[in-house]
């Protein structure tokens, strides 16, 4: 009896810690997460009155391709200083997602954050701006796109005010929106985070922490 008794709190155990093991799994993306398109919610893609780079392609179509195109580079995660301002070696960080999703639609980051630095010092922590690093830091852009970019909610149930091409920033992250969803219609963010991300398109929204800006670029 006792060692059948023992027998049954190892298989009980043993279930617990492989339950444990695929939930965690499972939360941070290792497992993939079922995607949905926007139109199953009854959500249509938002596109954008405005083209920056007269590509023919709307800005939040273009930045949310361009989030893609710049993640299927597989860059690594690694945080230096560049003398080209954006990376070019293959390594890059959170805001670099940001940075070249943007450039794709024609929106340099880099001489955009200058500009407003430049003109609005009392609104960033800069003690002496540089244009090559500043533009890179989660906390320059979120008062860049405070700024300049329109405001919307940080609430994820509301999904069908996050749309592709959106920009989310967490208390020291931020990323790329994206079109493909979650069983409850909360949308993936495309973002590089560290070394050993799985993969760059994944369901955060709601687990990554404390929201603290939602933007779109344009109308």
């Amino acid at each position: 009896m006792k060692k059948r008794k023992k027998r049954v709190c190892i298989c009980i155990c043993m279930a617990a810690v492989l339950a444990a093991g695929v939930y965690f799994l499972y939360r941070y993306n290792v497992i993939p997460h079922q995607a949905y398109q926007s139109a199953y919610f009854g959500i249509e893609n938002f596109q954008s009155s405005c083209d920056m780079d007269g590509d023919g392609i709307d800005d939040q179509t273009d930045i949310l391709e361009g989030a893609r195109a710049y993640v299927s580079t597989e860059p690594k995660y690694r945080s230096r200083y560049y003398e080209t301002g954006y990376p070019d070696d293959g390594y890059g960080v959170c805001t670099d997602v940001v940075a070249f999703a943007l450039l794709y639609a024609g929106y340099d980051l880099m001489e955009l954050v200058e500009e407003d630095i430049a003109a609005h010092p009392e609104s960033y922590d800069v003690e002496e701006a540089d244009r090559n690093i500043d533009f890179r830091r989660v906390k320059n852009l979120s008062v860049y796109l405070e700024n300049n970019a329109i405001s919307l909610t940080t609430e994820p149930s509301d999904i069908a005010q996050w749309q592709g091409g959106d920009i989310v920033v967490f208390r020291r992250h931020i990323g790329i929106v994206s079109d493909v969803r979650n069983k409850k219609g909360i949308p993936f963010v495309i973002h590089n985070a560290n070394p050993v991300q799985v993969r760059y398109e994944e369901d955060i929204l709601e687990i990554w922490g404390e929201i603290t800006g939602h933007y779109r670029i344009s109308e």
